[in-house]
This record gives C-alpha cells, structure tokens and sequence, in this order.
C-alpha cells in the first residue's frame, strides 16, 4: 500500500513541480534585477547591465514555459508584474542615476523617478488590457514600448559606455535617454512583437540566416549590436508610426472652392 501511494503522489507532485518552474524563472528575473541595483551602486556598470539583459531572457523564458506548460496562474501573472517593475523599473532608473544622472542633483532624482513611474504605469495598464480581448485582438502589437524594451535602451548605452558620466555637462544628454523610453511606455504608439514578428519566405531560411547574421555581429561586437538592436527597435517603432500618421492626415483644400452655393431653378420642384 505505501509504494502505491507514492507511485499514485508522484503525477501530483510532477504536475506541481511543473506551475512552479515559471514561478522560479520569475524570481531568477527579481533576482537580476536586485543585483543590478547592487552592482550600479558598487559602479560596476558592466555587471549591471548585462544583469538587466540576463533578466530580459528570462522574462521571455517563464512566459514560454508558462504557455508551453499551461501553467499559467494568477499567482504567476501578479509575480511576473512585480519582477518587472524592479528589473524594468526600479533597476535601469538607479543604473542611469549611479552612471550618469548623479551630476544633475535633484533633476536627476525627478528624471530617474519618471522612468519607474512610466514602467509600474506601463504594466498596470498591460495588465488590465490582458483581460479585455478586444483591446489585444491584435497579439501582434503593444500597447506602448514594453519595460524589458525600454530598459534595453538604458542597459545598452551604459554597457557601450561603462566609464560613467562625470560633470553636469556631460550628464544632460542622458535625459533624453532615460526620458524618451519612460514616454514611450505610455504612450499609445504600437510596438511590434518580436515573437510575431514575419521575414516572409515561410518555407525558406531567411529566418535562420538572419538570426546566424545577428549572433556574428553580436559575437564580433556586442557592444555596438545590443545598441543597434535597442535603438533600432524604438527608432522602427517611432518610424512606423509617423509614417502611418502622415498618411491618415486627408489634404487641406480650400474652403472657397469646396463651398458652392447653388441656387434653385426657377419652377423647379421640391
């Protein structure tokens, strides 16, 4: 009787150990993103960022594991929020303060503090338009830059320059680089999903070609490609969108022209 209580326990607890594993993922992602606070602090800006582009991975990973699982919970969905806002959040806003904003004094307080703030808005709304399908009909676009996209910016320019920013002149530029994101998030222009994102030619190698071009690039600079992947996203994004606002404005036309009294027939009915 006890062996078949355990053979009969153990679909339980696989299926248990199962919900947990994005569970675990999750606090993996917190876990990178404390540890940036702590590194930005020391001023080992290098380890700090590579620890918000750690955290990036696995919050790609507890969703795919989550759906590919179908352990998705509720419990999992709150856990997975509040680790982004630390690692999207909390951890690039102390980065950019600790590595460049600190010469600005109290403006770089207020700047820092508007990234946090646009990231924990930016998943608060995600979160309530997750539970409204006809705001995410479209699955392949967001709402706004993602956090994890937005912390890219941060992590990727102070990781091609981990040496710092030490006078007030220096540090001002780095306003926009904080500000542009924290703006961006919510803001309501689309940002494409890279998951859904089609090179065309399903049934060729395009796909893999380009990624093959990617890990070169990254392998020979990785400096300089995880810049041009952060900025190239947001520039698309910004790109597309004023391109699809240009073409909605209709043409001006002169009112005197489209304006023609006219002016009823003599002896001409109702």
């Amino acid at each position: 009787m006890p062996s078949r209580r355990r053979r009969s326990d153990r679909p339980h607890r696989f299926r248990r150990g199962v919900f947990l594993l994005p569970s675990l993922f999750t606090v993996a992602n917190l876990f990178c993103g404390y540890s940036c606070v702590v590194y930005a602090t020391r001023s080992d800006f290098d380890s700090a960022a590579l620890f918000i582009a750690v955290a990036m991975v696995l919050d790609t990973l507890d969703g795919y594991l989550a759906r590919l699982t179908n352990s998705s919970t509720a419990f999992g969905v709150e856990l997975d929020s509040l680790a982004d806002v630390v690692s999207f959040g909390l951890a690039p806003s102390v980065l950019a303060f600790t590595w460049g904003l600190w010469p600005l004094r109290r403006l770089g307080w207020a700047v820092g503090f508007l990234f946090v703030a646009g990231a924990a808005m930016r998943l608060a709304r995600f979160n309530v338009q997750a539970k409204t399908t006809s705001v995410t009909s479209d699955k392949r676009y967001f709402v706004g830059m993602p956090s994890p996209a937005a912390a890219g910016v941060i992590a990727s320019t102070i990781y091609l320059w981990p040496y710092g920013l030490q006078d007030r002149q220096s540090a001002l530029p780095a306003i926009a680089m904080v500000l542009l994101p924290a703006f961006l998030m919510v803001s309501t222009i689309r940002f494409r999903s890279v998951k859904a994102i089609d090179v065309g030619w399903r049934r060729s190698y395009v796909g893999l070609i380009l990624a093959a071009v990617g890990i070169a690039l990254f392998v020979l600079h990785p400096r300089i490609a995880l810049v041009i992947l952060a900025y190239g996203y947001m520039g698309w994004s910004i790109l597309t969108w004023a391109v699809g606002r240009l073409r909605k404005v209709p043409a001006p036309s002169n009112r005197r022209d489209s304006t023609v009294e006219v002016t009823p027939a003599p002896g001409a009915g109702e």
